[in-house]
């Protein structure tokens, strides 16, 4: 069992002045925070869906930092290598729009050839999202029971993250492709959101991996984390999550990024051999990013709440390192 506090009753993320309120500070199994960030500069904001199929791999962003609104758009043809991806930047984020409770109320943001719009709601979310070559349409049930780590990190009062990993959804619907429409959804196939609300530091590395499989998911983070008392670490079965507290030991080869990766701990030994690297750079002087986010499939382990080790082997999804001036 997790050291950490799981909480069970709505809560506001800040305090009317703006800093965390320490009551946020905990785990849930559903969204019950709402993101009620106050001031300019710092907030960062962002709605990232990732849908994989055998044949693609789908990710879909709308983000604020205050400054810019950063959207984007990105297939990956598993069979050839193909990348098919669209990027807006958008000065002072105008037009985005992000709710602040996860689940709830429709996210949408617009520019550089990229339209998307998100609808949510009690029984799931909608997807649309079109960018040159791409048009995506689909539905995310959400399952009765189904549940989905919420996790708020407490670096200080005025600095602070509010984050929600829903792996291993059940997804329907269209892609269509270079004139081409492939149906989403069957064995083989899930989406994922990452929900991210916070105040952050202006200089951070995280890493992070997911993965799904039948009746199975897996949810990791690291670097990021250490030394707050949060982690960002869970084992899924059959939609029942299971907190891992503790902060989990990541190696991979910087030099080489489709090497396997190793993240392991007591209650965790998780191989991810990737297949494919994506890599995303940009240095604009003050402001930079450098993300390398490998797909691939995982190997091993990891306990479930009463010590029943679950293997992983066969999971799909992806492990990442991503490295921020913002």
């Amino acid at each position: 069992m997790t050291h950490e506090t799981e909480l069970t009753s709505p809560v506001d993320l800040c305090r009317p002045d703006g800093r965390l309120n320490r009551d946020a500070v905990g785990w849930t199994r559903r969204p019950l925070h709402t993101a009620n960030l106050r001031g300019w500069g710092r907030a960062k904001r962002w709605e990232y869906w990732a849908i994989v199929t055998p044949e693609h791999i789908v990710g879909v962003v709308v983000s604020s930092l205050d400054y810019a609104g950063v959207h984007g758009l990105y297939v990956l043809d598993r069979a050839s290598g193909r990348e098919t991806s669209t990027d807006a930047v958008v000065p002072l984020a105008r037009g985005a729009a992000l709710p602040v409770r996860s689940g709830d109320g429709e996210v949408r943001a617009r520019g550089g050839g990229l339209e998307i719009r998100i609808s949510q709601a009690a029984d799931g979310s909608s997807i649309r999202a079109t960018g040159p070559g791409v048009r995506l349409d689909a539905e995310v049930p959400l399952p009765p029971g189904h549940e989905s780590l919420g996790v708020v990190v407490p670096w200080s009062d005025r600095r602070f993250q509010y984050t929600v990993k829903d792996i291993g959804r059940p997804v329907h619907g269209t892609l269509a492709l270079h004139g081409r429409t492939y149906e989403l959804g069957g064995p083989g196939s899930f989406a994922a959101l990452d929900h991210g609300r916070g105040k952050w530091p202006y200089s951070v590395t995280w890493n992070w991996a997911a993965g799904a499989g039948p009746d199975r998911a897996i949810q990791l983070g690291g670097r990021w984390t250490d030394g707050t008392g949060s982690t960002e670490n869970a084992l899924f079965v059959d939609g029942r999550l299971h907190k891992i507290g503790e902060e989990l030991r990541w190696s991979y080869d910087r030099s080489d990024w489709l090497a396997p990766w190793h993240i392991g701990g007591e209650r965790a030994d998780i191989r991810f051999h990737p297949f494919h690297e994506k890599a995303a750079r940009t240095n604009l002087g003050l402001v930079a990013n450098e993300t390398h986010q490998c797909f691939g499939r995982f190997s091993g382990w990891a306990r479930t709440d009463d010590g029943t080790r679950t293997d992983l082997d066969g999971l799909v999804g992806w492990a990442e390192e991503a490295r921020n001036r913002w």
